[in-house]
């Protein structure tokens, strides 16, 4: 047992313990926040900002800008988000999900190409390409970018992406030693699929609650 407990938690021995709470802080309320997006509520976005905001201090700190760079987004975006889920199309009806359009799939995909070259000039700038996990982490970044995008506009595709980044990071998490951001991600799979598979349920259905 404390073989196993070792294999999974023995680099915290030489962390601080105020950025172990924090990590488990973001962990809760990141988690928090997919559980909202899955349920189409608006808490989504407080609960995220406060994850994203923890994130961006401890991810400066290990040294994976790009996903920092993600959290910092993932904040503004959670405004842009929280305004267009609140909007009113008419009297009675708020932005509701629906497909990605051929002119959101092109926005998209420059988002993808211009995320990659910029997240690339950032590691090429403070001199950090000297560990795999810094291209993962660039691929990763992209994804999430789309992603995060997606979501903003309540576009049922932005799961796709949720889903494909979120496997990525579990074992890029686990192997530079976060654990619990590890299992966060794990976490964020499972409510990924369900997310997309509830979304799709609602796509043509009754008016959104927020």
């Amino acid at each position: 047992m404390n073989q196993i407990f070792d294999f999974f938690f023995a680099q915290y021995s030489t962390y601080a313990l105020l950025d172990i709470v924090l990590e488990i802080t973001a962990v809760i309320f990141g988690l928090l926040s997919v559980y909202f997006a899955k349920a189409n509520r608006i808490w989504v976005y407080p609960t995220g900002m406060i994850s994203t905001s923890i994130y961006v201090y401890l991810l400066l700190k290990w040294s994976l800008l790009g996903d920092m760079m993600i959290n910092g987004y993932y904040f503004v975006m959670s405004v842009y988000g929280w305004f267009i889920w609140t909007r009113k199309i008419n009297d009675k009806q708020v932005t509701p999900i629906s497909i990605t359009t051929s002119q959101e799939k092109k926005i998209s995909t420059t988002i993808f190409i211009a995320t990659l070259f910029f997240v690339y000039l950032v590691y090429t700038i403070f001199d950090k390409w000297k560990d795999w996990t810094a291209y993962i982490d660039t691929l990763t970044t992209a994804i999430f970018f789309v992603g995060m995008w997606l979501m903003a506009r309540r576009k049922i595709e932005n799961w796709i992406f949720w889903i494909i980044g979120d496997i990525i990071s579990v074992p890029l998490y686990f192997y530079k030693g976060f654990t619990f951001t590890s299992f966060q991600y794990v976490l964020f799979t499972i409510l990924a699929v369900l997310g997309y598979l509830e979304w799709k349920k609602s796509l043509n259905n009754k008016p959104v609650t927020v």
